[in-house]
């Protein structure tokens, strides 16, 4: 929503467009809120909680993946519907602030939201060599623990297309290595039905 600056009925002209889903800022500051990359604790600007509101009434479902702390919580108490976070992983597993706490992840559990996993390579673990399409199967097996499969998605995030430093895991550094993860969550435990709930049958809910 940056682009709309402090001009809410941006937030219209996105709707009329189609656009169901939005986040308020990516990893900067703006005039809506602040993100993963600044200050954790500062909360929504009154302009960005009048955008959330505005959203939601619209019908659009707002991603808190790359809000700060802050803001995540404001995002929370402000929800009339479901909150998505369309590409996190969990901070229990790798702390990083794009990452979600347990309670962030509950929190989004009670909204009725989804959490999708992220490939990104530096969000499933500090140390290198556990970067895997393996740890990120434990991701998910972590967010299943703490808030139920039925809130678990995919949002893989692949962008290796920018260059270096920019892959995703190893065995999941593109789109066409996706069943390798399935694969991995197979082997973890998980059934059928709770990999094709993670494939696309919880987002699809929360979008429907």
């Amino acid at each position: 929503m940056a682009a709309i600056g402090e001009d809410l009925t941006g937030i219209d002209r996105y709707a009329a467009f189609g656009a169901r889903i939005g986040m308020l800022t990516w990893n900067e500051t703006n005039a809506l809120a602040t993100g993963a990359g600044g200050d954790s604790y500062s909360p929504l600007t009154d302009l960005g909680r009048q955008a959330v509101v505005r959203m939601q009434n619209l019908g659009m479902v707002v991603d808190v993946s790359h809000l700060n702390d802050g803001g995540f919580w404001d995002v929370v108490d402000l929800a009339a519907g479901p909150v998505i976070a369309t590409h996190s992983n969990c901070r229990a597993l790798c702390g990083v602030p794009r990452n979600l706490t347990d309670d962030q992840l509950r929190a989004i559990r009670d909204t009725g939201g989804v959490v999708g996993l992220n490939a990104f390579h530096g969000f499933v673990h500090a140390e290198p060599r556990q970067q895997t399409a393996r740890t990120l199967a434990l991701h998910a097996v972590h967010m299943a623990e703490v808030m139920g499969v039925e809130h678990v998605g995919c949002g893989f995030d692949f962008c290796e297309f920018f260059g270096p430093g920019n892959e995703g895991a190893w065995g999941l550094e593109d789109c066409g290595e996706i069943p390798t993860f399935f694969r991995w969550l197979e082997k973890l435990g998980m059934t059928e039905r709770e990999r094709k709930l993670i494939a696309r049958e919880n987002l699809l809910r929360v979008l429907a």
